[in-house]
C-alpha cells in the first residue's frame, strides 16, 4: 500500500475512534490562519494565493494570526508554533523526516486543520494543496479557470495526507518565445519601452503556476529577441521569493544566457582556448552574484547559441577542452558556494557534447547527467547501470514544443499524452529520477501536457495506478464538470490520436532548415483520396462536437473551454482542411474555396483567442512558414496516390498469441504495444490465395533502450527472415520521415505454401520494441 493511502487509512481509523469532527468553513463565518511571520517568503506567497482562492470560492478571505487559528501552518524545525500544536495534539511529525519538499495535512480532533512542511517548499505545497481541495485549478489564472462558488468548505474528520515528490528537481524551460510569451509580456501584460523584456510581473505569474503544479525549477527564455533574464530588474528577486531553482539550457553554462549576455558584456571571442581569462571572468561574475541563491549550474561549454564550441574542432580537442573547463567551473563554484559536491550541477550530453561524452569525458560523480529526447518526444538515451548508480543521478530534457528540423511544431501542442507517459515512465524505470525539465515553448496551449508531466514528476506511481486516461478525465472534470468530462474525454483522445498520425504543423509536406527549395513549397502528402476524406470526416465530427459543447458551457467556463479544448481542436481541424482540400484541388477533386475558407477560419479563431488579456500570446504562423500561410492555387494532371489494397491488417493488441506489453492509447489506432526482449507475438490468417506476401511492420520510431539496437526477426509459417533493425542515427533522412509520420516501417516478402492456415510471428531481439500496426499485402 502506498505512503498516501496508508497514512489516510490509519489516520482516519484513529480519528473516528476518538470521535473527531469535520473541518468546516461556511461563508459568512470568520476564519483565522495561524502562521508565524518569520516563515520564508514562499510560504507567505502561498498564503496570499490561498487567501485569493478562498475569496474567489467562499467570497471572503481569512485573517492571518501569529499564534492561534482555525488552520495551523508551519515548517518543521523552523516553527515553534508548529511544534507547540503538534505536542499539544499528540501528532508525530517524524513522517516528514528525510523527505525534502514534503507536506502533511491533518484534520485535528477538534475540527481544526494542521498543515506542516518538511521545508519551505513543502509548506508552500501543503498550503496550495488546500487550494486544490477547495476546487481551484492550477490554471485559474493561466487558462482563466474560474472556480465554482461554494457556501461551505468541508474536510471530513480524520482526513490525513502525507505527500512528497518523486523527482527532486521538476520544472519548465521557456523557449522559442519569439511569437507568444515575449511579445505578449512586454506589449500587453507589463508594457515596457524595452523591446523583448519579460519582466518580474510575468515571471511572478509563471512561478505561481509552478508552485500550484508543485514544480520548483525554471530555465528562463534565452533567444536573442528577448532581454536576458538577469538583465531585467526584479526577475531574480521574484524567483527567490517564490523559491524557484533557476537553471539554464544545454548551451548556457554557469547561469549565463550566453546568447544574449556575451554580445552585451563579453570581451573578445567566446572561445575558452584563446580567450580563457575573459570567459572565466564572465562566468565568475554570475556565480558571485548568486552565491546565496538556490540555483542549478549547467556545466560545460558550447557556442554562443545552439552551436558547437569555438576553437576545438575534433572530438579529442573538445574532450581536452571540456576536461579543463569542468575543473575551472567547479573551482568557481567552490570559491563562492563552498562544498562543490553540495551545489546542484548538471552536464547535458546534447548534440556534439554527446560525442565527447561517449569518447570518455570524465564527469565528476556528483554532477547530474541530463539526457534528451530527439526533440519530438522520443528519448535518445537511457542510463546504463553505471550511469544510473552515479551519486549525481540522471535527468531528462524533454520537448513538447520545438523549432528545427525536420519541421517546427510551435503552434499547437499536440504531442500525445500517452507517448509522454510511455517515454517518461521508461525513463524513470531506467534511473532518470533526479531532474525533469520540460520545454514548453510559450506555455500556452500546452496546459494539459505540462500538468501531466509535473504530476508524473511529483508522484509517478499514482499516475501509473490511475492511468493517463483517468488523469485526463480528472483534468477535464475539474475544469468543466463530471458530466461534461465524459463527453470531452473521447474528443481529446481523438484530437491527440489524429495529430499523432500527423501534426497540424506538418500538414504542408514542407520542412524547415533544408537547403532544397522544394521543401519550402506546400505539396502533397503521400495519402490516397479515400484516406484524405476519412481524415477530413473525422475532424469534421470533432469540430461539430466541440462546437456543441461550446454552446453548452456556462459563461464562467467559456474562456477556459476555448483555450483548453475548442481552439486546439478547431485549429488542428482547420489546418487539416486547408492543406488537404488544397491537395484535392490541385488534382481537380474539389475547388480552392474550402482551403481558403479554412485559412480564414484559423485567422478568426486566433483573433478570438487573443482577447485583451491574452493579446499577442497566440500566433498561428510562427516564423511565417509556408504551411501557415494561404496556399497558392496550383494544378497538376498527376493522379493522387491510389489505395494499396491489403489482405489483412492488425494492430499490436490483436495478436493471436504472445504477451504484449500494454500501454494506453499509443499509436495510429491507440492500440500499439511493446514486445519484450526475447519474446514474440503472432498473428493468424486463413485462406490466403497469394503465392507470396509482403509483410509491412509499422513501429513507433523510438530509440534503443540499452544503447544497442532495435532488432526484430519475422517468421511466416516458420520461415525466418534475416534480422532486421529499424534504428535510426542522428538526423538522417529516414529519421526525418519517421518523425513526420510517427512511424518506422519495415517490409519483408515471404512465399506462402499451400496450407489454408498461416501464422505471422514477430520476435523482439532487443529491448524497447513498440509495434503499432501490421499490414499484409499480396506480392505482385
Amino acid at each position: 500500500m502506498g505512503k498516501l493511502w496508508l497514512t489516510v487509512v490509519c489516520c482516519w481509523l484513529a480519528s473516528c475512534a476518538l470521535g473527531a469532527t469535520d473541518f468546516v468553513w461556511k461563508t459568512g463565518s470568520t476564519m483565522n490562519v495561524a502562521c508565524a511571520s518569520g516563515e520564508e517568503p514562499v510560504v507567505q506567497v502561498a498564503l496570499d494565493l490561498l487567501k485569493r482562492d478562498c475569496e474567489a470560492v467562499l467570497s471572503q478571505p481569512f485573517s492571518v494570526m501569529e499564534t492561534e487559528g482555525d488552520i495551523y501552518i508551519g515548517t518543521q524545525g523552523k516553527s515553534t508554533l508548529l511544534e507547540k500544536v503538534a505536542k499539544r495534539e499528540g501528532i508525530d511529525l517524524s513522517c516528514l523526516d528525510g523527505h525534502p519538499e514534503a507536506f502533511f495535512i491533518k484534520v485535528l480532533k477538534n475540527g481544526k486543520l494542521l498543515v506542516a512542511g518538511s521545508d519551505k517548499r513543502g509548506t508552500a505545497y501543503g498550503i496550495l494543496e488546500l487550494s486544490c481541495m477547495l476546487g481551484v485549478s492550477p490554471w485559474e489564472w493561466w487558462a482563466d479557470a474560474t472556480p465554482e462558488k461554494k457556501t461551505e468548505w468541508r474536510i471530513e474528520a480524520g482526513f490525513c495526507k502525507l505527500d512528497y515528490p518523486t523527482v527532486p528537481y521538476r520544472g519548465i524551460f521557456i523557449n522559442d518565445e519569439d511569437w507568444g510569451l515575449m511579445p505578449w509580456s512586454y506589449t500587453n501584460h507589463e508594457p515596457s519601452n524595452i523591446k523583448g523584456q519579460i519582466g518580474p510581473k510575468t515571471h511572478a505569474r509563471i512561478f505561481e503556476l509552478l508552485l500550484r503544479l508543485r514544480a520548483n525549477t525554471f530555465w528562463p527564455a534565452m533567444h536573442e529577441c528577448s532581454v536576458p533574464f538577469f538583465f531585467t530588474e526584479g526577475n531574480k528577486e521574484i524567483a527567490d521569493r517564490y523559491a524557484i531553482y533557476l537553471g539554464t539550457s544545454h548551451c548556457e553554462p554557469m547561469m549565463r544566457n550566453t546568447n544574449g549576455e556575451w554580445r552585451r558584456v563579453g570581451k573578445g571571442d567566446y572561445n575558452y582556448l584563446t580567450n580563457r581569462e575573459n570567459v572565466l571572468a564572465f562566468w565568475e561574475e554570475r556565480v558571485k552574484l548568486l552565491r546565496q541563491s538556490d540555483d542549478i549550474y549547467t556545466l560545460g561549454m558550447r557556442g554562443i547559441h545552439d552551436s558547437g564550441m569555438l576553437g576545438a574542432k575534433t572530438v579529442d580537442e573538445q574532450k581536452r577542452a571540456l576536461t579543463d573547463i569542468l575543473k575551472d567551473q567547479r573551482a568557481l563554484l567552490a570559491k563562492y558556494k563552498g562544498d562543490v559536491t553540495r551545489v546542484p550541477q548538471v552536464l547535458i550530453p546534447y548534440k556534439e557534447v554527446l560525442d565527447v561524452y561517449n569518447a570518455g569525458l570524465e564527469v565528476p560523480e556528483d554532477v547530474t547527467l541530463m539526457w534528451c529526447d530527439d526533440n519530438y518526444g522520443y528519448i535518445t538515451h537511457f542510463p546504463t547501470a553505471e550511469e544510473a548508480a552515479r551519486p549525481g543521478g540522471n535527468g531528462i530534457y524533454y520537448h513538447i514544443s520545438y523549432w528545427g528540423r525536420p519541421h517546427d511544431y510551435l503552434w499547437l501542442s499536440t504531442l500525445s499524452p500517452y507517448l509522454i507517459y510511455q517515454q517518461m515512465k521508461t525513463a524513470y524505470d531506467r534511473g532518470i529520477r533526479k531532474m525533469w525539465i520540460l520545454n514548453v515553448g510559450d506555455i500556452k496551449p500546452a496546459e494539459y501536457q505540462i500538468e501531466l508531466f509535473m504530476d508524473m514528476a511529483w508522484n509517478i506511481n499514482q499516475i501509473e495506478q490511475e492511468g493517463v486516461t483517468r488523469h485526463l478525465q480528472n483534468f477535464l472534470a475539474r475544469e468543466f464538470g463530471t458530466q461534461a468530462s465524459s463527453y470531452l474525454l473521447p474528443m481529446m483522445q481523438e484530437h491527440y490520436r489524429l495529430a499523432h498520425i500527423r501534426k497540424p504543423e506538418f500538414m504542408g509536406g514542407t520542412r524547415t532548415e533544408e537547403k532544397d527549395p522544394q521543401y519550402k513549397i506546400v505539396s502533397d502528402l503521400p495519402w490516397s483520396e479515400s484516406f484524405i476524406h476519412t481524415r477530413l470526416a473525422a475532424y469534421q465530427e470533432l469540430e461539430d462536437k466541440v462546437a456543441i459543447w461550446g454552446r453548452l458551457m456556462p459563461e464562467t467556463k467559456q474562456a477556459t473551454y476555448y483555450q483548453l479544448v475548442q481552439y486546439p481542436i478547431q485549429g488542428a481541424s482547420q489546418m487539416n482542411k486547408k492543406c488537404l482540400y488544397a491537395q484535392l484541388a490541385r488534382h481537380g477533386k474539389t475547388d480552392w474555396k474550402q482551403s481558403t475558407a479554412a485559412f480564414d477560419s484559423i485567422v478568426s479563431l486566433t483573433r478570438h483567442y487573443n482577447t485583451p488579456k491574452w493579446k499577442g500570446i497566440m500566433d498561428y504562423k510562427p516564423r511565417n512558414l509556408a504551411v501557415f500561410l494561404p496556399i497558392p492555387e496550383t494544378h497538376t494532371a498527376e493522379s493522387l496516390k491510389p489505395d494499396r489494397p491489403y489482405l489483412y491488417k492488425w494492430n499490436a493488441l490483436e495478436a493471436a498469441e504472445g504477451n504484449p506489453v500494454m500501454w494506453e492509447h499509443l499509436g495510429y489506432e491507440g492500440k500499439a504495444a511493446g514486445i519484450r526482449q526475447g519474446e514474440a507475438v503472432s498473428f493468424s490468417f486463413e485462406n490466403c490465395r497469394a503465392d507470396s506476401v509482403e509483410v509491412e511492420l509499422r513501429f513507433l520510431p523510438t530509440h534503443p533502450i540499452n544503447g544497442k539496437d532495435l532488432r526484430i526477426r519475422v517468421e511466416v509459417d516458420g520461415q525466418p527472415s534475416d534480422i532486421i533493425s529499424y534504428r535510426t542515427y542522428g538526423r538522417s533522412e529516414e529519421w526525418k520521415q519517421n518523425i513526420l509520420s510517427n512511424q518506422a516501417v519495415r517490409r519483408i516478402t515471404f512465399p506462402l505454401g499451400k496450407s489454408t492456415s498461416h501464422r505471422l510471428t514477430v520476435h523482439a531481439i532487443d529491448e524497447g520494441i513498440l509495434l503499432d500496426q501490421v499490414y499484409l499485402y499480396a506480392k505482385q
